[in-house]
């Protein structure tokens, strides 16, 4: 898809890069020349993750840590530049929701989704520029959030914060543009991954049909995005949110879609790991 070596001589992290669409674009990012370096929450995941990646684009490290917490931010940043001089891409994709009417969302799971989707990605970006991508040392933020934006019934909690992201994007992509930091975000639609099988099955069954396109993306696509906007052209979409859902955005038809909602017409409750 692009020129070979595009981003030879970069340094990348990803965040959540040990699955899904974060492991897709540590790859894409790898076979671009990048020396790329995933984090997340479980060791064991990004160990095979980086194997993965190793064998099919080249060599990949990983760090675990939480993206929530400011010393863990710190401590992630601080080992892409102990392990490679330097950190020019910071891909934020860790992020994560689950299904639930608004009125049945508690505090405390509203809190969960809130400090894992904005308060993650703000730590995450704020001290990639305070340490690695300040002044004369120009680098790329992506931040990934969702589609579509004329609102998420059954996961309220999760458009709020993605919203967010969009808005906090724009307001550090104005505030850095003196450090030539370009910061932009992806708002990813329905992908073919292997997270989408933690969803109730009529969840997946539905999913493609919210598509106008009709089909589920893959995630090779949405890799190719993300590195896009990690080259040279990605500084000219600096402040920007790029839509990347087979036209669900457009999609005005009746809520909920058929097949999600059961007998009595209630959208399904996730069940929640205790």
């Amino acid at each position: 898809m692009f020129a070979p070596e595009l981003l030879s001589g970069r340094a990348a992290l990803v965040t959540g890069g040990g699955t899904g669409l974060g492991k897709a674009t540590a790859i894409e990012l790898a076979r671009c020349g990048a020396s790329v370096t995933i984090a997340g929450r479980r060791g064991e995941v990004l160990k095979a993750a980086s194997e993965e990646i190793g064998e099919l684009a080249g060599a990949a490290d990983w760090v675990a840590g939480d993206v929530r917490e400011q010393a863990d931010a710190r401590r992630l940043v601080g080992t892409v530049l102990e392990r490679h001089g330097r950190l020019d891409v910071l891909v934020n994709n860790a992020g994560g929701q689950f299904f639930s009417p608004a009125e049945l969302i508690a505090a405390k799971g509203w809190r969960a989704v809130w400090r894992l989707n904005v308060e993650g990605m703000l730590n995450m970006a704020e001290t990639a520029f305070e340490l690695a991508l300040g002044p004369e040392r120009a680098g790329t933020i992506v931040n990934v959030t969702l589609s579509p934006h004329h609102g998420m019934p059954g996961m309220a909690h999760s458009g709020a914060a993605r919203a967010a992201v969009e808005t906090l994007t724009r307001e550090l992509a104005h505030r850095w543009r003196h450090a030539g930091v370009a910061v932009s975000a992806v708002a990813a639609g329905h992908f073919d991954t292997e997270v989408l099988a933690k969803y109730p099955e009529s969840v997946r069954a539905g999913a493609s049909r919210t598509v106008p396109l009709q089909r589920l993306g893959t995630v090779e696509e949405h890799a190719w995005l993300v590195a896009l906007l990690a080259s040279p052209l990605g500084h000219a979409f600096s402040g920007s949110t790029v839509t990347l859902d087979g036209a669900r955005d457009n999609w005005c038809g009746p809520w909920p879609p058929l097949g999600l909602a059961d007998e009595a017409g209630e959208v399904p409750v996730e069940e929640r790991r205790s």
